[in-house]
């Protein structure tokens, strides 16, 4: 989100994303499947892009970065 210039949004998003990480921040696989956590992420960087700049499209890709560098 940083590299975005949207990293001040983050505690706003955090709350919906509650759930995804047990408590010692390791992801939570047995709650979520990656692919899944990975869609409604970008779904939310989509919403705060839209507000902040109305252009949604600013995070395409932002998917296919995560699972290739991040899915194994």
């Amino acid at each position: 989100m940083g590299q975005l210039g949207l990293g001040r949004q983050f505690g706003r998003l955090a709350p919906q994303l509650d759930g995804a990480f047990r408590a010692d921040g390791v992801f939570a696989h047995d709650r979520l499947r990656f692919v899944d956590f990975v869609d409604d992420v970008e779904d939310l960087l989509e919403d705060v892009a839209w507000q902040e700049w109305g252009n949604k499209e600013a995070v395409d890709g932002f998917e296919e970065y995560m699972l290739q560098h991040y899915s194994g």
